[in-house]
């Protein structure tokens, strides 16, 4: 099976062409194709196949071999794929996700290759049963929640996938793996949850890291990174224009009203091959 390995914001994902194959699991390719030491290595794959509803159907799963709904900086990579291998021909199409269908804007230059993806990501969902997360109140700003005797203080948002973010003044006293791994599968989030560490550097610039559900520790995570802008914003801590450093990358997220939100960043196409033990 050929591939196009790509990487956006750090996040890196296995991408194939679901019009020319047959694949009947998907979530063994994603093991095997993500390994890093007997497949290619990534965070995630993605597969694009005909969709009823959008002009193209995403289809994408974790490094684990579980369903993601969203990926954010994965779209932007599923983006520039589709149009550069003439999958779509045309600079302003949509993409069918289990998150909903999300509005794809190119940048092309005079070569006709994509330098900037900008993905309407929709609307945040604030509520806390259906992030979901199992508290008393209806949203889950500046919550407390204890691990290994320590308290910490969390906010959550779904938007397409169910985020928390913690705001911390130095990350450099964060144990991001260990508290992520604990905090992921928390029993207070019935469907696991992603971990976001958030440093605000002024109310336009943050820095995040990511500890992403069913990927682990990632250098970037899309939906983590509007996630952690529209809590800041929500929390009055940054403005309506962020621009987010992550750990592999940068990309930027705007609100528009309703807290709409729109993320816009590069992705890059490492190289391509072919998979040969499947």
């Amino acid at each position: 099976m050929k591939f196009t390995k790509m990487v956006a914001a750090g996040n890196d994902f296995v991408l194939y062409n679901g019009f020319e194959y047959n694949i009947n699991n998907y979530s063994n390719l994603a093991i095997k194709s993500c390994d890093r030491h007997f497949g290619i290595g990534a965070d995630g794959i993605m597969i694009c196949e005909e969709s009823d509803i959008a002009d193209i159907k995403m289809i994408y799963y974790n490094s684990d071999g579980s369903r993601g709904e969203m990926c954010g900086n994965g779209i932007r990579c599923f983006s520039k794929y589709v149009y550069e291998n003439d999958i779509i021909d045309k600079k302003i199409f949509t993409i069918e996700t289990l998150a909903g269908i999300k509005t794809i804007c190119l940048e092309i230059n005079e070569k006709d290759i994509v330098e900037i993806i900008k993905v309407d990501m929709g609307k945040p969902i604030f509520a806390s049963n259906k992030i979901p997360v199992n508290i008393d109140s209806n949203e889950v700003l500046l919550e407390n929640i204890v691990i290994d005797g320590v308290g910490i203080t969390f906010s959550a948002v779904l938007v397409g996938v169910p985020h928390i973010v913690i705001f911390v003044d130095d990350v450099r006293h964060i144990d991001i793996n260990g508290l992520g791994k604990k905090l992921e599968v928390h029993s207070i989030f019935p469907k696991k949850t992603n971990v976001n560490f958030v440093e605000i550097v002024d109310r336009n610039n943050i820095n995040i890291y990511t500890w992403e559900r069913g990927a682990g520790r990632t250098l970037g995570c899309g939906t983590g990174s509007c996630a952690g802008v529209a809590l800041g914003n929500k929390l009055g801590k940054l403005d309506k224009l962020v621009n987010v450093k992550t750990e592999g990358g940068e990309l930027q997220v705007e609100l528009k009203d309703n807290y709409e939100i729109y993320m816009k960043g590069e992705a890059t196409t490492i190289y391509t091959g072919a998979m040969l033990d499947l």
